[in-house]
């Protein structure tokens, strides 16, 4: 059997040029990098009435693996072979995940966006420049205090950290300007993933360059001696930080192995940060298509949930359709088999765990929107355990469809197609709360309506930095939950459709560039680290250069 690189390099490109005449991107827009990838400069493309937006979401994760990005790419390659104009809007690949463990962001086997390689390999360099931009913002900030510190910045409160877009745990902590006086002022601090950025998070809401700029200067890196709030703009650093994000800030064109035009751009992670590809990607495919397909990561309770609460409310869009992505394997996981014997025909087991499709649906119609689930089949999927999905739907009134999109592209999601199309709204999608009532009631929200939490505790820092978020008019801010996404609580170990647990918030930090504060729970950490065996071992390039090992 052909691996995902195997079969995206056997494939036949069409020039990029032809996937933006099919998609309607004027030439004037249009910035080519090589034959098959491109920039588009959104400020290019006219407004016209905007596309329906389709939203795809998922279960809880599993280490089986439900092929989320996989299910929308083939979805929009049915549609367009049903006639529709579709586009699909994606978030770009943090090399974290490439070289760690959960893989690429790209789709797999005959439902794949190409160039996958370059797509999962540095891209177009956004990432990069969001990693130059956060590290130069650092460097102003340690210069600043170096050279005598004007702003009264008081080193021991800078909540500003360097950021890197590999898995590197040795840099969860570190101290900096170590050697002495002229090697700067010695500050404790750490990095973050570049996925979990603020820089990324301002990327993925900017509407435009100046807007861009503008969230740039709002940053608050930290606190004077006196506890008033610090911003890059008293840096003066936001001219050069925009500078530097000036092209990344294009949304990047590439194709679907079926030739539908596809936009991949930003890539904040959904469990630490807000999960969505950029507001900019989406609104320019809303103005060249009928029907958008983007994507949320992981669940309704992170990527969905953080979608229509801090996306949809700053992009001022309805969503017109979603989408819940499930596998039979995900749901005999949930009741407790393990990965090794998910291949074992197990009924009772998909009775058992079908709780956590269940919640995931209830979720998403909390907003307005009725789901449809697509079962992503795999050849160990039998015909009874397949019933006993079907007869769940058919109690509950689920609209729901088989996929085989691994194997068949497109033609495996025909049948997923016309159910979405049948499901449409003319968009009705609505927020969960309103940020003006404050932080605290945002997440007590957020965690009993879609965790199912009794309660929330905040530990002492978190209560310090609510103070802190009070004084400083930071509480009316839309909330962005970092949690573990292998459960609905903050225990990664409760599997299913847990309920009358504890949230335990740990810490807030305000990103007043991005407009969220960032309510950090349980044991999630802002730089992941490798696995035991991470995928980067298994990557290669041979004499010619061709990249194998990827997937």
């Amino acid at each position: 059997m052909a691996t995902d690189v195997e079969i995206a390099q056997a494939h036949t490109l069409e020039p990029i040029t032809d996937i933006a005449d099919k998609a309607g991107v004027p030439a004037d827009a249009l910035i080519p990098i090589g034959n098959h990838m491109a920039k588009v400069d959104a400020s290019r493309v006219p407004a016209t009435n905007p596309g329906k937006v389709v939203l795809v979401a998922g279960v809880s994760p599993t280490p089986a693996g439900e092929g989320k990005s996989t299910v929308l790419i083939g979805l929009a390659d049915a549609l367009a072979k049903l006639g529709n104009n579709a586009m699909v809007a994606l978030r770009e690949p943090s090399l974290g995940p490439v070289m760690g463990i959960k893989g690429g962001a790209a789709g797999g086997g005959y439902s794949q966006v190409v160039p996958m390689e370059n797509i999962n390999l540095h891209f177009t360099g956004d990432f990069h420049a969001v990693t130059s931009a956060t590290n130069t913002l650092a460097a102003l900030i340690d210069n600043h205090i170096q050279k005598g510190n004007e702003l009264g910045i008081d080193p021991r409160r800078i909540i500003w950290q360097r950021c890197l877009d590999v898995n590197d745990r040795s840099l969860r902590r570190v101290i900096t300007g170590l050697g002495g006086p002229g090697d700067g002022v010695p500050t404790q601090t750490g990095f973050t993933i570049t996925a979990a950025s603020e820089i990324m998070a301002i990327l993925g809401l900017a509407s435009d360059l100046q807007d861009l700029k503008k969230r740039l200067a709002a940053i608050t890196i930290g606190l004077t001696f006196d506890k008033e709030p610090v911003t890059a703009g008293q840096l003066g650093a936001e001219g050069a930080l925009t500078a530097l994000l000036k092209n990344a800030i294009n949304p990047n064109l590439v194709q679907t192995l079926g030739g539908t035009p596809a936009l991949i751009h930003g890539g904040p992670f959904a469990n630490i940060a807000h999960g969505c590809n950029t507001l900019l990607a989406t609104h320019t495919a809303q103005n060249l298509a009928d029907i958008v397909l983007t994507e949320a990561g992981f669940g309704s309770d992170l990527g969905a949930e953080k979608f229509f609460d801090i996306k949809a409310r700053y992009g001022g869009f309805d969503v017109a359709g979603a989408v819940v992505v499930a596998t039979i394997r995900s749901m005999k996981y949930n009741a407790g088999v393990a990965k090794e014997d998910l291949t074992e025909e197990n009924t009772a087991a998909v009775k058992d765990g079908i709780v956590n499709l269940e919640r995931h649906v209830e979720n998403v119609a909390k907003f307005g929107v009725k789901p449809v689930v697509a079962i992503n089949l795999f050849t160990s999927d039998t015909q009874a355990e397949r019933a006993v999905v079907r007869e769940w739907a058919d109690k509950h009134g689920v609209a729901l469809a088989e996929c085989e999109v691994w194997a068949k592209g497109g033609d495996g999601a025909i049948d997923l197609a016309t159910t979405l199309l049948d499901n449409l709204s003319e968009g009705t999608s609505r927020a969960l709360y309103d940020p003006a009532d404050g932080v605290e009631n945002a997440i007590e929200t957020i965690a009993t309506e879609i965790y199912r939490a009794e309660k929330v505790e905040y530990s002492v820092n978190a209560l310090r930095d609510l103070r802190t978020l009070k004084g400083n008019g930071f509480d009316t801010l839309p909330v962005c939950v970092s949690k573990t996404q292998y459960s609905f609580s903050d225990d990664p170990s409760q599997l299913g459709a847990p309920e009358g647990h504890t949230l335990h918030v740990r810490k807030l930090v305000p990103l007043t560039g991005a407009g969220f504060v960032v309510a950090l729970t349980g044991d999630v950490m802002t730089m992941p680290g490798l696995p035991t065996i991470p995928a980067a071992n298994n990557i290669d390039v041979d004499e010619n250069g061709v990249v194998s090992g990827l997937f």
